[in-house]
């Protein structure tokens, strides 16, 4: 119990870089607040009592802007940053590590019985304001941009933006709107691709964790630029033609 707690905690002073000490943490982090009453309502669902659970996580609800079912299964360290707003659905499995923002919604898509929500692998990371919808898988490692409408499953490593949400980046190699790779992701100097994405991307931090929320792709600007170097492509061989006749 006491260990769940700490790693609650520790996980909250690892990605939040305004928390100052475990007391400010376990006194004023309403997301945390969120988490624990989820353990405790998710304990106590488990064991039949259900109206129980119901009230505690409302109570929660209502104290800190968290909707959290107690049927939904957590895991180990999840991270709710400035969680007003965040909704998590009944049959919702979360696993390790995952950081969530606020305004995000883990949710079902219409009346459907059974397994409705989304499973959401470890070291995710879902950005303010997205919705990962039906019972999708989110593999671990992915990361879902801000406002993004998640409707169908995500490879591990896997980057999603937009509405529909779209794979724009797997294992650190952008991929187009049509789903293929921008680049060779085996290439070992991507300075030697022409226009690939990747060179103006931030290099890697260590933390197995990413939480950068801006530098994304934009699947717009690399199908643009697939067409001015298909286009470049074409007038050089109708110039070179020209000159033949």
């Amino acid at each position: 119990m006491f260990d769940r707690l700490k790693s609650d905690i520790r996980c909250v002073l690892e990605r939040d870089p305004a928390a100052r000490s475990g007391f400010e943490v376990f006194l004023c982090y309403p997301g945390f607040h969120a988490v624990r009453n989820h353990r405790f309502a998710h304990f106590l669902y488990t064991h039949g009592f259900r109206f129980s659970a119901r009230l505690v996580s409302e109570l929660s609800r209502f104290f800190t802007g968290v909707e959290i079912h107690p049927g939904a299964v957590i895991g180990k360290k999840l991270f709710i940053d400035h969680g007003m707003g965040v909704v998590i659905g009944e049959t919702t499995v979360i696993g390790d590590n995952v950081t969530l923002y606020q305004g995000v919604t883990l949710g079902g898509t219409g009346k459907e019985s059974g397994k409705r929500h989304p499973n959401i692998g470890s070291n995710v990371m879902v950005a303010s304001g997205a919705r990962v919808l039906g019972p999708i898988t989110v593999g671990d490692y992915a990361k879902i941009g801000s406002g993004a409408v998640v409707l169908r499953d995500v490879p591990p490593y896997a980057t999603v933006v937009g509405v529909p949400g779209r794979v724009v980046k797997i294992a650190g190699c952008p991929h187009t709107a049509d789903g293929s790779p921008a680049c060779r992701p085996d290439e070992k100097d991507i300075s030697r691709i022409k226009d690939c994405p990747s060179m103006n991307m931030p290099p890697k931090s260590k933390d197995p964790i990413d939480l950068d929320q801006v530098n994304l792709p934009d699947p717009i600007e690399m199908e643009l630029t697939r067409l001015r170097s298909r286009l470049a492509a074409l007038e050089k061989a109708l110039e070179q033609q020209t000159k033949k006749e």
